[in-house]
């Protein structure tokens, strides 16, 4: 930051500032330490990718979203790195029934004593390593959850909940038809980002759960809309 700064003659603010913008608009994705350009990431990271992209805000992400899981029960885990992460952080003093359709999540649970694992069917999406179509919803419509805990591309206060791929929109939003909540697990890049395939409206959400780079006008943008936003 200090080496862009000196270079453009400009203050370390500015920087974060006009950075801050680029990022809102698409052009770039930032992490600790500096930013990459959206055209070096691909239209649609791929998991290993991934992982390593904010992967301080989504440790956080997935402890903070340890609060909103139920005493005992049955819970869903979408795809995706973040709830990956909170996977491993599931808890030992209880026992939970999960509906997930990734097969890192489904790989990481399989040896729980105290968890009992259900992976959905479907056809393997490669980038995202999750089971996505007709199977797979057909599969979501037979169970009903606490909580669905939903990964998300794209979040906007008037495009809702977006993703980049129609068919894994589709698992999305059965995913939380099949839940009596839905939280979504976003860190804050995500936010004021608008993918191709629509989800569901902010309105189908009980909870965000994002990290402290929010700032508090996104974060009560996203509050007149419905959810309840936990900055962590």
């Amino acid at each position: 930051m200090r080496g862009l700064a000196d270079l453009l003659d400009v203050t370390q603010e500015t920087v974060r500032r006009d950075l801050t913008v680029l990022e809102r608009r698409g052009l770039l994705r930032r992490f600790h330490g500096g930013a990459i350009p959206v055209e070096r990431l691909g239209f649609e990271p791929a998991v290993a990718e991934r992982e390593t992209l904010m992967a301080g805000q989504k440790e956080r992400i997935a402890k903070a979203a340890l609060d909103e899981l139920p005493d005992g029960g049955a819970i869903i885990l979408d795809a995706g790195t973040t709830t990956a992460r909170l996977a491993e952080l599931l808890p030992d003093d209880r026992e939970l029934t999960v509906v997930t359709h990734g097969l890192p999540i489904a790989l990481a649970l399989a040896g729980r004593p105290q968890v009992s694992v259900h992976l959905l069917g479907g056809t393997i999406r490669g980038r995202t390593l999750a089971a996505v179509g007709t199977w797979t919803e057909r599969d979501v419509r037979d169970v009903y959850v606490d909580v669905a805990f939903l990964g998300t591309n794209g979040q906007t206060d008037e495009q809702d909940l977006t993703t980049p791929d129609l068919v894994e929109a589709g698992v999305k939003r059965a995913l939380v038809a099949a839940a009596r909540r839905t939280v979504v697990l976003a860190d804050h890049t995500k936010i004021g980002r608008s993918e191709f395939a629509h989800v569901a409206p902010l309105s189908a959400v009980d909870t965000v759960v994002t990290d402290s780079g929010l700032e508090p006008d996104l974060a009560e943008e996203i509050e007149s809309c419905g959810p309840r936003v936990v900055r962590a």
